[in-house]
């Protein structure tokens, strides 16, 4: 049987409006709607202002939607069973500076309806499991970023929730903490966990989704892979090339096809990248080059990146609504 999913929102839509006289309005969700299924790492992005805080605080009930439909776990947002399976790492989490990691997730796992008990029976396996165990009697206030990161990681799991809103997660983490970070995200999901992940590092979250939804100013520009996404940018590729022969008579071959970060790397050898209209105009560009005797050293398709993606969606005009 099919599961119902996660996370359902269906034309969601939320105005803020203010001033007392000259009433002002500011839409910030504009008829969002997606799913996120069981055990996904999903990634929402956007630039500043595009609606990812008041569509994870709609969902976590902290905001009051306008219109449209939200579900979280099976239930309206807002509903108490739900939220308790909720596990949440807001950005720049503030922990009183007097706590220890100890006291810190007694305090954050009575909030979550634990008891002592239950807390002391997690408490080290989640300090070591973000990497804390040594520094767990510590105050707060000795602690780095990352290691505030790595406590507001583990409060977020104290109560083994099965969706997890994280926000920025690796932020103030080293190379070694995001890497950490990600094998841990990869195993939640592996365990049947959600994953809600918000994040401006593109290059972690294309390392950790499985799908990624892109949100601009309110609306929703792109949904799915990250190789859908990069799939669905306009048509023609980019085809980088290693080359060896007279400079002239590579020019000479690639003409007037547009050429991007070329390099000469010595006497006769040259790189560079060459936009391409499909695969036609590949095999004839090739046919030029060996047309003229210049020798194909190497030769690939170049992959769109996702934040190179996630820029040109966010170039696009804005559909009339």
């Amino acid at each position: 049987m099919p599961r119902d999913p996660v996370i359902e929102v269906t034309d969601l839509r939320k105005t803020y409006r203010s001033g007392l006289i000259f009433r002002r309005s500011l839409e910030a969700l504009k008829g969002v709607s997606f799913r996120v299924e069981a055990g996904e790492v999903f990634g929402l992005l956007g630039p500043n202002g595009a609606g990812k805080t008041t569509f994870i605080n709609v969902l976590l009930g902290i905001v009051r939607k306008n219109g449209g439909s939200a579900s979280l776990l099976g239930h309206p947002v807002g509903y108490r069973r739900s939220r308790q399976r909720v596990g949440y790492l807001p950005e720049n989490l503030r922990i009183p500076r007097h706590l220890t990691a100890l006291t810190a997730l007694d305090y954050y796992g009575g909030l979550s309806g634990l008891s002592r008990k239950q807390i002391k029976t997690k408490q080290g396996e989640l300090l070591e499991l973000v990497g804390l165990k040594d520094r767990a009697r510590d105050p707060v206030r000795k602690y780095s970023k990352g290691m505030v990161q790595r406590l507001g990681l583990a409060q977020a799991l104290l109560h083994d929730p099965d969706l997890l809103f994280l926000d920025e997660p690796t932020d103030g983490l080293d190379p070694v903490g995001r890497s950490q970070v990600r094998t841990l995200l990869h195993e939640l999901s592996d365990a049947g966990k959600t994953v809600f992940l918000n994040s401006h590092l593109l290059q972690e979250v294309e390392m950790i989704c499985d799908r990624v939804a892109i949100l601009d100013k309110g609306l929703l520009k792109s949904i799915g892979t990250v190789a859908e996404i990069a799939a669905a940018q306009p048509e023609g590729l980019d085809l980088e090339l290693e080359l060896t022969g007279p400079k002239d008579a590579i020019l000479q071959s690639l003409g007037d096809r547009p050429i991007s970060q070329g390099e000469t790397l010595g006497a006769d050898h040259f790189r560079c990248v060459v936009r391409l209209a499909d695969q036609a105009a590949v095999d004839h560009c090739i046919d030029d080059l060996r047309r003229q005797q210049v020798s194909i050293i190497g030769m690939s398709r170049r992959r769109v990146t996702l934040e190179e993606a996630f820029l040109e969606i966010l170039a696009r005009p804005a559909e009339p609504s």
